[in-house]
């Protein structure tokens, strides 16, 4: 993406060698802000009207629309590659809700006692989703711990894509180093949804293998006035794949962002930035866990996948670099005899062949 600051034509800024900016240049920088508050001002009444962005299509349509109003000014080949940057990230998107396809037509059979095994080896004999919705969960009142919980689990559905909006608009190779990380974490997740497929507590729970567990990851919002983002979720849910419980990419998700963003929080805002983005992923899992979506080993395995995620992207990085630099040695060896054949011609005074 054309950075604004090489750019001097996009800000309206005089160039170096002092020459006038065309008035065209300033014309688009001020719609620019025109069609970027214009988007700001849908997006809020649309969340006043509608609740937030949770369902696929319209958090396609508002993410590709805010970079193309913060791309009001720039060259036409630079809005075109919003549409080539961001379509496996749309297509990703989709995928996931569309896993479920994938693992009934492999006909795999649905893994629903194993977690439930690991999670009662892991606590001794209990199962942390019974236990929480036994003693903590109350189903004729809703408390300010579920209001918290609800608006932590659909943090999930907006914190990554935001952070990679706002990526894109600031450092593009960031981003695509965010982007990839994210994209091959959900495709690993949407492989393994296919060819392992994993009951969640309440699946389990309605078949009469756990005893009676509310799905609740939603219900606080209506203590917060998000009755429309709650419907929208729900909605979402209902259409999901029900048998994607290993790994959690809820879990999956808010680690990325932790482990990410960990070495790159400014030091002057580490005191608060780092212990957040401990306990982000951690009350995350203590929610999916609480509200039946998943269960603790589902959190733990959807960890672990990043850490392989980003190990293997690390390790594919240092092999193509190195591949390239043998590649640049093999050249300048195979251009030796040449040179060494000048060299001699010019100390003989004899014309190189």
């Amino acid at each position: 993406m054309t950075d604004p600051v090489a750019n001097p034509a996009a800000t309206g800024a005089p160039p170096a060698d002092g020459t006038a900016v065309p008035a065209v240049s300033e014309l688009r920088r001020r719609l620019g802000w025109v069609a970027v508050g214009t988007w700001a001002v849908a997006l809020v009444w649309f969340i006043a009207a509608q609740g937030f962005p949770f369902d696929r299509g319209y958090q396609t349509l508002w993410i590709l629309s805010g970079l193309l109003a913060a791309s009001v000014g720039r060259t036409w080949r630079d809005v075109g590659r919003i549409f080539v940057d961001w379509l496996p990230v749309i297509v990703i998107l989709y995928l996931y809700d569309f896993s479920r396809h994938a693992a009934e037509a492999l006909g795999r059979p649905v893994a629903v006692t194993p977690q439930i095994e690991a999670d009662r080896l892991l606590f001794f004999g209990v199962v942390p989703t019974v236990w929480l919705q036994e003693h903590v969960y109350d189903p004729n009142a809703t408390h300010w711990w579920d209001a918290v919980g609800s608006l932590w689990y659909i943090s999930h559905f907006l914190g990554v894509w935001v952070i990679a909006a706002i990526l894109y608009l600031r450092d593009r190779d960031h981003w695509f180093q965010w982007i990839r990380a994210l994209v091959v974490l959900s495709f690993a997740g949407l492989v393994t949804f296919a060819i392992i497929p994993t009951a969640p507590p309440w699946y389990a729970a309605r078949d009469g293998i756990l005893p009676a567990i509310d799905r609740i990851s939603t219900r606080g919002l209506d203590m917060v006035g998000l009755h429309g983002a709650r419907q929208l979720v729900d909605l979402g849910a209902a259409t999901a794949n029900d048998v994607a419980a290993i790994p959690s990419l809820h879990t999956a998700f808010a680690v990325l962002i932790a482990v990410w963003f960990w070495p790159r929080v400014p030091q002057q805002h580490r005191w608060w930035l780092r212990p957040f983005l401990v306990a982000y992923p951690i009350v995350m899992l203590a929610v999916l866990v609480y509200s039946g979506e998943h269960y603790v080993i589902d959190g733990i395995i959807g960890a672990v996948y990043v850490f392989g995620v980003l190990w293997a992207l690390r390790v594919y990085d240092r092999w193509r670099a190195r591949r390239r630099t043998e590649q640049a040695a093999a050249r300048d060896t195979v251009s030796l005899p040449d040179e060494a054949v000048d060299a001699a011609a010019y100390r003989t005074g004899e014309p190189s062949a």
